[in-house]
């Protein structure tokens, strides 16, 4: 065993209980007076799986690794809610998905940091444990992805500057010397595929271009990597013939050699059962004990499963590992439980105290109405929206759809417990004036259920039809095939929308083709809403009542419905490609969507201008790349040098205050191809802009935002033209010109199959 573990555990201290234990006494027990590398730690197997049992004459307790809390503290193995009272809730919030779509990276550190509180809270009652496998971070380029729910979006940029935040408000910033929990960025990596027409995630093997590995899959990745996360999972799915758990190439030449993720309390844990498809369907190598082995060699620390425990001891007999590989794995896993201070005396943890008082207070249930609220989106109004409800009228509102009552839907998956679920019947019943009609679902035209949903809709003022997938049809371990309206609920609601009566749309869960609703003039309006959490129905209230103004932006593309025919779940190329009929993928290569990615309209008009202080030749804004180069040479990460910040002044038109979100995007004539490519390089969401004002976002480009990656991966700063693009669709744009020979940013590791 490593010395330094050894070390650093006589020196801790005792504190309170982790789940259904004790912490060891390390003032007065075993570990006081002890060396635990002469004990034998490193043989305990069971120290490298996710259940793991201790050692029990050391009174090293039992741990539980596997906690989750995608979007609030999670039903999961390791986390206990209580029947009732104290502990038996957290905060909900929305979906990942529907968080992107605020593109607020404040509004996602705040959110981390309710949900890290309340972890830490959870931990301190001996109900959870502190590493939880979250977030989600693979890139949603495929609608029809059963996991989409769960990231926040398809574009790279995106979601590396989502996570950034996410992982700063889950590790926590108050003590540099204590993480606040571990927080695991997954599934590392090229995953994104359930069960699609029988293509099993257990056995895909993903086939990706260095290029677009590079520039596509790998930047979330190496966001979380820089934001020094504790932990990595890897994922079901092989890279390239190479299953990832088992992939040094991975494991070690990118995300610890290239991207220097090294400390002593980093580890890599595996999906669960991973280890298990190393050996079957994989086969990777002719034994279990090998295939078990070859993931501890290549870097994977801690199973989530039993597989090590079962076949690493043979192993270790047969000389396929040695004290060395055993105890690296074990220092970096309790190196993460020392960070976070798992063995400290209670003085001396600044979390220690955190108790039920911290758990869905009423600021965490404000932010999780406004983190549903900023992300809703705004795709269709003809002026219908906002409703105008006088508090001493009394208009009908009929509400019609699988999601009209919906509560726990609401939360998707990967949800806890909440301590309350808002449909949006309940919020609609809470408005003065507002006589709030429930008429269940239509059904198909030939059941019961169609006539009293036309009668109720007869009856209404305002018809809203609040429609989406039930949550099987959109989850883990399953895949969609349509991404259409089904024929029976589009006749249904085009009859509904014919009465005459403003009809409004509002789409739940993942995107659906709206092409039949977006030209019908007798539809009023569409809103896309997401999976909005325990707040759901207060947020959707708000915004179609106006007291919220809508600002979300697609953080995803709506394509037609024929796309699911257009290229298979099992293409992974993201370009067009003549030869396979793959048309592109995401609004970077593929430009014939219903509703294209950052699209949302608002409640009142902004336009937005560009005006930037020019430091390259005035004459042309050209910049030579030698000389940008040359001014960041002693900087260890060049491509995060500053290259410009870009003010733009968007100012509010209209009569509504409302937030805006600027939106920058690459484009021009360079790179490596022949066309032009449309990229996020840049965002700010502006708050409360009010009518006649004026506010300035800076959007900040660096080296990195310029560099494309060639068909090795590398990313190269190359001479051509550029344009910064404000906006979908622009409304603002700045040109300049790079001029010179290209310049390697990037080295990307090749894979030498070694």
């Amino acid at each position: 065993m490593a010395l330094v573990l050894g070390s650093a555990i006589l020196l801790l201290s005792s504190g309170v209980s982790a789940v259904g234990h004790i912490f060891p006494d390390c003032r007065a027990g075993p570990l006081a007076t002890n060396d635990v590398c002469n004990k034998g730690l490193t043989k305990n197997f069971g120290l490298l799986v996710s259940t793991s049992p201790g050692v029990e004459r050391l009174q090293l307790p039992s741990y539980e690794w596997w906690q989750e809390a995608l979007h609030g503290v999670a039903t999961s193995v390791g986390v206990s809610f209580a029947d009732t009272g104290d502990f038996s809730y957290a905060t909900s919030f929305p979906q990942p998905i529907l968080m992107g779509a605020a593109f607020d990276d404040e509004l996602i550190e705040a959110v981390a940091t309710v949900v890290s509180t309340e972890a830490r809270a959870f931990n301190n009652f001996n109900r959870s444990g502190l590493d939880y496998w979250t977030p989600n971070i693979n890139a949603y380029k495929d609608p029809r992805w059963g996991r989409g729910q769960e990231t926040p979006g398809e574009d790279p940029y995106h979601l590396s500057s989502y996570v950034t935040a996410l992982v700063k408000g889950l590790q926590g910033g108050e003590d540099p010397d204590i993480l606040k929990v571990v927080a695991t960025c997954k599934h590392f990596t090229a995953y994104d595929i359930e069960d699609w027409l029988g293509n099993e995630r257990y056995e895909f093997d993903a086939k990706v271009s260095p290029q677009e590995l590079a520039e596509y899959y790998m930047p979330p990745f190496e966001a979380c990597a820089r934001s020094n996360v504790g932990s990595f999972m890897c994922s079901y799915n092989a890279l390239n013939g190479v299953p990832t758990c088992s992939s040094s190439y991975l494991l070690q030449d990118i995300l610890r050699d290239h991207w220097n993720w090294t400390r002593d309390y980093q580890y890599v844990v595996s999906d669960c059962d991973a280890l298990q498809n190393v050996y079957k369907p994989h086969n990777w190598r002719d034994t279990r004990e090998a295939s078990a082995a070859s993931s501890l060699l290549a870097g994977t620390d801690l199973d989530c499963g039993f597989y090590y425990q079962l076949h690493l001891p043979t192993a270790y007999e047969q000389g396929l590992i040695d004290d060395d590989t055993l105890d690296l794995a074990i220092t970096r896993l309790y190196g993460a439980l020392i960070k976070l201070g798992y063995f400290d005396a209670a003085e001396t943890n600044p979390y220690r105290s955190l108790g039920f008082s911290n758990v869905s207070t009423p600021y965490a249930e404000d932010l999780a109405r406004k983190a549903a609220e900023e992300g809703i989106v705004l795709i269709k109004n003809d002026g219908t929206l906002p409703l105008q409800f006088p508090p001493d009228g009394n208009v009908t509102v009929t509400l019609i759809g699988d999601w009209a009552n919906a509560t726990k839907d609401m939360q998707g998956n990967y949800e806890g417990i909440a301590k309350y679920l808002h449909s949006p019947y309940y919020a609609a019943s809470q408005i003065p004036g507002v006589n709030a009609v429930y008429a269940g679902l239509p059904g198909d035209p030939t059941t019961d259920g169609y006539p009293r949903v036309l009668e109720a809709a007869s009856a209404a003022d305002i018809i809203l039809y609040i429609d989406g997938p039930t949550v099987a049809s959109e989850a883990e371990s399953k895949d969609r095939t349509l991404i259409r309206w089904s024929g029976e609920k589009i006749d249904i609601m085009t009859q509904l929308a014919d009465l005459g009566k403003p009809f409004i749309l509002i789409q739940m869960g993942g995107q659906r083709d709206d092409a039949p609703f977006l030209d019908d003039p007798n539809v009023s309006a569409i809103m896309w809403g997401g999976y909005p959490g325990q707040a759901g129905g207060d947020a959707i209230m708000n915004i179609l009542t106006g007291k919220v103004a809508p600002a979300g932006r697609l953080p995803v593309t709506q394509y037609p419905a024929h796309y699911v025919d257009d290229v298979p779940m099992t293409d992974m190329g993201l370009r067009p490609n003549e030869e396979t009929g793959n048309p592109g993928r995401t609004y970077i290569w593929y430009d014939q969507a219903t509703v294209p990615f950052g699209f949302g309209l608002h409640y009142t008009n902004f336009s937005a201008s560009v005006a930037v202080e020019e430091s390259g030749d005035n004459d042309c804004s050209c910049y030579n790349i030698a000389d940008l180069t040359a001014a960041c040479s002693a900087t260890p990460q060049i491509s995060q040098c500053p290259f410009q910040t870009v003010p733009v002044t968007v100012s509010n038109t209209g009569a509504t205050t409302s937030d805006f979100v600027v939106l920058g995007f690459l484009a021009g004539e360079h790179g490596p191809e022949p066309y032009p490519i449309k990229r996020l390089v840049s965002y700010r969401r502006l708050h409360d802009i009010t009518a006649d004002e004026d506010q300035t976002a800076n959007l900040t480009l660096t080296l990195g935002s310029l560099g494309r990656r060639d068909e090795g991966g590398n990313s190269v700063l190359y001479p051509g033209k550029y344009s910064l693009l404000v906006d979908v669709p622009t409304q603002a744009t700045w040109n300049f010109t790079l001029e010179g020979e290209p310049f390697v940013l990037d080295e990307w590791p090749q894979d030498t199959g070694a």
